[in-house]
């Protein structure tokens, strides 16, 4: 505990004396931090995005327009008996038309024109939220192989799509913020080296006296700590300033566009890491510095 107290108070006052190189090092890793934290707030919202649609996604069941009445209660059957499909809703084809024209009222001219209704019946069947793949699946083969049924249509590639770019965002937020953190400890390396330097007269007096190791080398990796902790801490704050800056004008229209119900901040567990991996990023640094004396 006496050698821990010591780093910690020889380490301050190290930053104080070089606080010019120190500032350099702490936003080198307040940078990297401020990037990779602004990727884990994109990824964990676009997961948030993806399971919000993976919920909300409905199957779409078309009928013939010949079925009859055995083959659509056959359907509707299949549908009720899946221990999948949450609720359901027959759409006939008038009712189809009605909301075309709801909806797209400005080529309801056009629809009008064909003399007919192209426009199928249709189920809309609202699945639950505990699922699997391999089940929706099952169930639209078998749909499609029914009856009086003309098609069936899941969003099942469209959300597959999705989740593997929301993959490859954090893979790039991870490589991104590798390098950078690589970068700042490098930076955090060279600032206690210097540091070190500046020392070394004083350091090999306590080598002579056998002062032990913590005292030699503790200072200078405590540093590299604190200068990593404080550059989490003030990416931390430059992420939130600029998450509060943006979320009204931008990212709360943005997610009312996409049908996120909101953006959200970093989770309290990822800032927590956030700051650890910063720590820990000057705490490389700082033992690179030390150990290469």
């Amino acid at each position: 505990m006496r050698a821990v107290r010591y780093s910690v108070d020889e380490a301050l006052a190290s930053l104080w004396r070089s606080r010019q190189s120190a500032m350099l090092s702490t936003g080198t890793i307040a940078l990297a931090l401020f990037v990779l934290g602004g990727f884990l707030i994109g990824t964990t919202n676009l997961q948030r995005l993806g399971a919000e649609w993976s919920s909300l996604a409905e199957l779409s069941v078309y009928l013939r327009d010949d079925v009859t009445e055995a083959e659509q209660h056959a359907v509707d059957t299949a549908l009720a008996s899946s221990a999948i499909v949450e609720s359901r809703e027959y759409v006939p084809k008038a009712a189809a038309l009605a909301r075309f024209h709801q909806t797209f009222g400005e080529l309801a001219d056009s629809m009008d024109s064909l003399g007919r209704n192209p426009l199928p019946a249709s189920y809309e069947v609202r699945l639950k939220p505990v699922r699997a793949d391999a089940e929706v699946e099952a169930l639209a083969a078998g749909l499609r192989g029914a009856a009086g049924v003309a098609d069936v249509r899941y969003d099942q590639q469209w959300l597959a799509r999705l989740r593997s770019a929301i993959a490859l965002v954090g893979r790039v937020g991870l490589l991104v913020g590798a390098v950078f953190s690589l970068a700042a400890s490098l930076t955090v390396a060279a600032v206690v080296r210097l540091t070190l330097l500046a020392r070394r007269d004083e350091l090999e007096i306590m080598q002579l006296v056998g002062a032990p190791a913590a005292y030699l080398r503790g200072p200078f990796v405590m540093e590299g700590i604190l200068q990593g902790g404080m550059g989490a801490l003030a990416a931390l704050v430059a992420l939130g300033v600029t998450f509060v800056a943006l979320r009204a004008r931008y990212l709360a229209p943005l997610a009312a566009a996409l049908n996120l119900s909101a953006v959200h901040f970093l989770p309290w567990e990822l800032s927590v890491l956030l700051v650890a991996g910063g720590m820990l990023v000057g705490c490389v640094g700082g033992v690179v510095a030390a150990w290469s004396r």
